[in-house]
């Protein structure tokens, strides 16, 4: 008997255990909702965007170098700071060329003075041959003397206006308003005619934006610049806050062969020079608006191995990945071509952790969760 009620008693714990742990399987075989942010796709207009890395270019640019051989005298300007138009910049030594300049003057002097002799002995032999007292041939031969006389002076004119202009050579102006670089060059530094580098002025107010675009846009470009004044979106990356408006004013007449792209420029004024030559920028241009297109956030959409996908969620709230043509973004919206309706809804946050068929579980707005009774615990304080 005692060994019947042992056996029974083992029979019953067994069922028991079988029983308990069924159970248990049952409960992990049925996992918890996903906790998620959704929202709505809509239907609203969506510019269409073309965005590139370019970089900011002086409006005007020049490397100043000398006319002449010789040596620095004087350098009158700051490094970095404004120059105006006309400013003297750098002076050479202006000794040899002075010397030069006396040498041509006196020259000339000497001839003027031989071209006047040669204008009287003109006018006096022909009073002469009137009365018979010299030959023609006499008279000829003194008027051509006067042209030689002449023709040396107006050799001496010549030299004397190029011994200015090689004297005014050792003045060297800036062109324009603009910028100086750093000094090249000091009192002293010998000097190459069109060899050695004097300084660099660069005009940037206004300044230029350089950036090419691949060749597929020309359409688009063409035609935004054909109906109106084609405007840019000029921004510094890292630093949202500074943008700046530019017009586009210019388009490249031939696509690089080895890049498929094309050249473009950009004019922003750039009044308060915030931009500085040689920067890197970030660069943005309205080329269509899509009209009534499909509207998600772009939170929404996912990257994977086939392309872009979103996660729709079903009436029975389950999710499925569903594949979408992402044909433009702006502003944290995202137009999609296809995959999608408008008033469908899409998972925006929480992602990582749905599978196709998962149930999901609609977190409640961020405003919301903050109120009294929102269903959402408070946020724990930050401890100082």
């Amino acid at each position: 008997m005692l060994l019947l009620a042992a056996a029974a008693a083992v029979i019953v714990g067994a069922a028991y255990w079988y029983q308990g742990s069924r159970q248990t399987r049952g409960a992990v075989q049925a996992p918890a909702a996903v906790p998620v942010t959704v929202a709505t796709a809509a239907l609203g207009d969506m510019p269409v965007l073309l965005s590139v890395v370019g970089r900011a270019e002086a409006y005007e640019s020049v490397t100043l170098k000398s006319r002449l051989d010789g040596q620095v005298a004087a350098v009158h300007y700051t490094e970095g700071r404004h120059v105006r138009q006309g400013e003297v910049l750098i002076r050479l030594d202006p000794g040899d060329f002075e010397a030069r300049l006396l040498q041509a003057e006196a020259n000339l002097a000497r001839d003027e003075a031989l071209l006047g002799k040669a204008r009287a002995d003109v006018g006096r032999y022909i009073a002469l041959k009137e009365r018979g007292f010299v030959s023609d041939e006499k008279v000829n031969e003194l008027r051509t003397a006067e042209a030689a006389a002449l023709a040396t002076v107006k050799a001496d004119q010549a030299a004397v206006r190029f011994a200015r202009l090689q004297l005014s050579y050792t003045t060297i102006v800036a062109p324009f308003a603009g910028v100086v670089g750093a000094r090249l060059v000091f009192p002293g530094s010998a000097v190459k005619v069109n060899d050695t580098v004097l300084a660099v002025v660069n005009r940037v107010r206004p300044l230029y934006v350089s950036f090419s675009i691949p060749e597929k846009y020309l359409p688009r470009v063409r035609r935004a610049m054909a109906t109106a004044d084609m405007r840019a979106d000029v921004s510094i990356p890292g630093d949202a806050e500074q943008r700046f408006a530019a017009s586009v004013r210019f388009l490249d007449n031939a696509v690089d062969v080895t890049t498929g792209t094309i050249q473009m420029k950009a004019l922003v004024e750039n009044r308060d020079e915030r931009l500085t030559p040689g920067q890197f920028v970030n660069v943005s241009m309205s080329l269509d608006t899509l009209s009534n297109a499909v509207v998600v956030p772009t939170d929404a959409v996912q990257q994977g191995p086939d392309g872009n996908f979103l996660f729709v969620v079903g009436q029975d709230s389950t999710v499925q990945p569903r594949k979408v043509d992402v044909v433009a973004s702006y502003g944290g919206l995202a137009a999609i071509g296809k995959g999608i309706a408008a008033g469908e809804i899409v998972v925006t946050d929480g992602q990582l952790r749905l599978t196709p068929g998962a149930r999901v579980q609609v977190k409640p707005p961020r405003d919301e969760a903050a109120q009294p009774g929102g269903g959402a615990p408070a946020a724990p304080q930050a401890k100082t």
